[in-house]
């Protein structure tokens, strides 16, 4: 007996304490030992699900889910300089991602077969030498203005975006598709359409010897001085292509003289009421905000810029700024029409005889060309000459 009591003893003990374990636990539910320490009272935790969205009650992963979605003013690392060539596969990669991708523009794209060109985190055209080509050929996307992608080609030195279309339309693959018939005649399977003028421009990204080995992330800062693939609406975009003192009178909803009328449109909106009036040679447009009794706001613009800023409150005080606040780049309408005569070719048409000399040309005495001559005047016909009057026999 004594043998059997100590083994018997110690049976009883481990089936109590498992008995007593099993109340203070639920079934079902097994215990995970916690690697952290005692949150505060009030503090929650939250774990990521699908689509970004946390679970209460649970840890949240933070580095994940920022690195799943881009940062804005994030810098990705810098492309090495001994990178090598950009591998097929990149390639690939690169114009899956980036054809049909939406972005807001930083800096204006002249319309025609002038794009932009960047090498350096610098874009050519840039400054006065911008302004003419879109005075010249207008533009084809404006700072802040939402765009797409429609076409990416990777070349030997140089990466190139489509821009809304391109300057140049390109036809479907379907397009390029004929048949041939019984007598030969090659008859296209699409049924031919009018082509649409073009409206889009480019833009072709340059490296110094070879386009690198990169990621999109890296290639998207290269891109980011005149394409911005991070704002969240046009007015944020926009702001980040203005001067500061520009940006914070637009946040104010204020007018400065000098700015231009895209300016005008992101601080205040469209006019209620325009006037168009004309002081001497000078035509000028009067965009009215407000009315009585509040403040009313008279913006004096002349061609593309603000001139004059007439304030009147509703005690009766009137405020008159006419001294530029701002001083933007405008376009020379005149050197362009020099340059662009500079640029005729020299076996452009002419009505000169071979080797005659312009200065050779004969010229009025006084300097003025004389009036073109008009036609004699018409004889004035008998009765029965005209066409459809029969004559009288008698």
């Amino acid at each position: 007996m004594e043998r059997l009591r100590g083994p018997s003893l110690l049976f009883l003990f481990l089936i109590s304490s498992a008995i007593l374990r099993a109340q203070n636990t639920e079934p079902g539910v097994p215990q995970v030992p916690s690697s952290q320490g005692p949150t505060s009272q009030g503090q929650s935790t939250q774990t990521p699900v699908a689509g970004g969205s946390s679970l209460p009650g649970q840890p949240s992963n933070r580095a994940t889910d920022a690195a799943a979605q881009p940062v804005p003013g994030h810098a990705a690392p810098s492309i090495a300089s001994n990178a090598p060539r950009m591998s097929r596969q990149t390639r690939l990669e690169i114009i899956r991602l980036f054809e049909t991708q939406i972005f807001y523009a930083r800096a204006a794209f002249p319309m025609g077969a002038k794009g932009l060109q960047l090498k350096d985190g610098v874009a050519t055209p840039n400054g006065q030498q911008l302004q003419q080509a879109l005075a010249l050929w207008g533009p084809a996307v404006r700072p802040g203005d939402p765009a797409h992608i429609s076409y990416v080609q990777i070349k030997d030195d140089h990466i190139h975006f489509d821009i809304n279309g391109g300057p140049i339309h390109r036809k479907k693959w379907y397009q390029h598709i004929q048949v041939s018939g019984a007598n030969g005649n090659s008859v296209p399977l699409s049924p031919t359409e009018s082509q649409p003028n073009p409206h889009g421009t480019y833009l072709e990204v340059y490296f110094d010897k070879y386009v690198p080995e990169m990621t999109a992330a890296q290639l998207r800062d290269l891109l980011y001085p005149v394409l911005d693939f991070t704002a969240h609406n046009k007015e944020e975009a926009y702001l980040d292509t203005v001067p500061p003192k520009v940006k914070q009178a637009i946040q104010a909803h204020y007018v400065l003289v000098g700015m231009n009328t895209e300016m005008v449109l992101h601080a205040r909106g469209k006019p209620p009421k325009k006037v168009r009036e004309k002081e001497g040679e000078t035509d000028y447009e009067d965009w009215i905000y407000g009315e009585p009794p509040q403040d009313v706001d008279f913006v004096r613009i002349v061609g593309d810029e603000v001139v004059r800023v007439e304030t009147m409150k509703v005690g009766g005080q009137k405020i008159l700024r006419t001294e530029k606040e701002v001083i933007l780049e405008r376009p020379d309408k005149e050197a362009e029409a020099k340059k662009q005569e500079e640029e005729r070719p020299a076996n452009a048409p002419t009505l000169r005889r071979p080797g005659e000399d312009p200065e050779d040309a004969p010229k009025p005495s006084d300097g003025k060309a004389p009036p073109p001559m008009m036609p004699p005047p018409t004889p004035p016909q008998g009765p029965g000459n005209g066409p459809g009057i029969v004559a009288d026999s008698r």
